[in-house]
């Protein structure tokens, strides 16, 4: 009979018995001494002599039972000292419960994981310390084009060797014991960022290395995308801003003529360029919201600031030190730092000189002066200091006249007369004052939270008043009724007396020449107008002026009835 001492048999978790290939026990650990106890009479008893119902399920596995308990009896051969033994392992029903449970943990857990593997865009790709492929998943097929079994069990060597992989992370991994990176294109031709990342065990060596491969190319494409979308958006961006700016920020530059389309679309063309532009027009018909617009809309908005000085609501003997700024102590009370001039402020602007016709002679000399030479000096200085700015001038006198008088410079009139702009008054594009009069009174509403209407005899006063005033006469007209009438609805008894004074048929009938269309639309205007007075809907007036209902509608909606 054989003796051994086997002593790592105690560290086993489960009763645990030595035999020989004969089924003699020949020593066992401390559970299975514990387990069956007295049966045990030591070395040379057969295994089976212990259990009832000895039945073999397999050459490795056997069902017994002991003191009816039920065991599971798991046998795997082994040598030791060059002779071959038999290790018996046993367990009862609760052990094979909990191996169960165990397994089948496990196999949840490892399917969790096959589904988080499988899941990733990236292609994942598992070796064991050897080189060995384990596991991978189905996007290594999308990104180089073989499909994933191909790789399973097979070494990473291999596939270095048939072209399949152009460098392995993996050997860098078990070299280098850290992660580690490699660039190149696969065997689809698809350029590819590969991740090495090692995995340890207990004694801190490398038993497997996890690789992420990512489609760089994809990425490339993404990027490339998003470049044009961004320069898509920056064009769209660059649009939208030349259409913000197209829109008056005031609401007072109402387009709705043909003569003010016109302006505006010129605007537009002459705004990147430096030439000197003049507006003229009559007090109050928007010159200065039309400079702002040309500022607006071109390079300089970005570059500089917009001034504006009126050259007319100024003393003249402070208007040099405005435009052209003075030096320290230049005269009594100048300040000890000096000043700078509008010129100066508007360095890669607009300067704005409105009222241009009121400058006195003597400036007059020095605006030709740095008009021309983008110069200026300041007063009570000896230096010259350049200013790049573009100038924006106007006026609501007739300069050719002053010029013919002697009051104004001919050379400078024609210096600032490069790009004349002519804006008609009110009076002559009458399709912008009802537009201009919603925008006021909806401004005004929300300014003062208020909530006033108009009527339709007011609205058709002010269609036929001449508006010697312009727009800011409207605009003043605007407010003034709606703060001072209690009524919600402001009707044409509602006006000031100033205005009750004027003859309806005074208004109506003007000797004003005006062109065949806007005499035509006017009738047509009036004609409309009495029609919804004296008929109850669009239908019938659409009958009794022998046109169609559509027709009506869309003419009531043109002339804002």
């Amino acid at each position: 009979m054989i003796t051994i001492q086997i002593e790592w048999i105690d560290s086993l978790p489960f009763p645990a018995v030595v035999t020989d290939e004969q089924g003699v026990m020949l020593t066992a650990n401390h559970s299975f001494l514990s387990l069956v106890g007295s049966a045990f009479s030591g070395p040379g008893a057969a295994l089976r002599s212990l259990f009832e119902g000895w039945s073999a399920l397999s050459a490795n596995i056997a069902l017994a039972v002991y003191q009816d308990r039920h065991f599971l009896l798991l046998n795997k051969k082994f040598t030791w000292d060059s002779q071959a033994f038999l290790l018996h392992l046993l367990a009862d029903d609760s052990q094979i419960f909990q191996l169960n449970q165990q397994i089948s943990a496990l196999h949840q857990t490892n399917k969790e994981l096959d589904a988080i593997i499988e899941s990733s865009y990236d292609g994942i790709y598992i070796t064991d310390v050897y080189g060995k492929t384990l596991r991978t998943n189905s996007a290594i097929e999308r990104i180089t084009g073989i499909p994933k079994n191909y790789y399973i069990g097979k070494n990473i060597a291999y596939l270095v060797n048939r072209g399949i992989a152009n460098e392995s992370v993996t050997f860098k991994v078990l070299r280098q014991k850290e992660p580690a990176s490699v660039i190149y294109k696969s065997a689809a031709g698809k350029e590819t960022l590969i991740t090495g990342s090692p995995v340890f065990n207990d004694d801190g060596e490398v038993e497997k290395v996890v690789t992420n491969i990512r489609d760089l190319s994809e990425l490339n494409n993404l990027r490339n995308e998003l470049d044009k979308v961004r320069e898509l958006n920056t064009k769209y961006k660059e649009e939208l801003d030349k259409l913000k700016a197209k829109a008056p920020k005031n609401g007072d530059f109402i387009v709705e003529s043909a003569t003010m389309k016109e302006i505006y679309e010129m605007s537009e063309r002459i705004a990147n360029v430096d030439a000197t532009v003049l507006i003229l027009g009559e007090t109050g018909v928007g010159k200065d919201v039309l400079a702002r617009h040309i500022y607006r809309v071109g390079n300089r908005s970005q570059t500089g600031e917009f001034i504006k000085i009126n050259c007319g609501a100024i003393p003249h003997e402070l208007l040099e030190t405005e435009l052209f700024g003075y030096e320290a102590g230049a005269f009594t009370g100048a300040s000890k730092t000096g000043k700078a001039g509008m010129f100066e402020l508007a360095h890669r602007g607009v300067l704005f000189l409105d009222e241009v016709g009121e400058l006195p002679a003597a400036l007059q000399v020095k605006l030709l002066r740095v008009i021309q030479e983008k110069q200026i000096q300041r007063v009570g200085g000896t230096k010259l200091k350049n200013v790049d700015v573009r100038v924006i001038a106007a006026t609501n006198r007739n300069l050719r006249e002053m010029v013919s008088q002697g009051t104004f410079r001919e050379d400078l009139f024609y210096r600032l007369n490069v790009l004349p702009i002519s804006i008609p008054p009110l009076r002559q594009r009458r399709d912008e004052i009802l537009p201009l009069i919603h925008y006021f009174l909806e401004r005004l509403n929300k300014k003062y939270d208020i909530s006033k209407q108009f009527d339709s005899s007011l609205k058709d006063f002010f269609y036929h008043y001449s508006w010697p005033g312009n727009v800011r006469e409207l605009a003043n007209l605007v407010e003034r009724l709606i703060l001072t009438v209690i009524a919600k609805i402001i009707t044409v008894q509602d006006l000031p007396i100033e205005y009750q004074n004027t003859e309806p048929t005074k208004v109506r009938h003007s000797t004003e020449v005006v062109t065949l269309k806007e005499a035509v639309e006017k009738a047509e205007r009036e004609l409309l107008a009495l029609a919804m007075e004296k008929l109850p809907s669009t239908y019938r007036i659409a009958e009794v002026l022998g046109t169609s209902q559509p027709t009506i509608v869309r003419k009531l909606k043109k002339y804002n009835l």
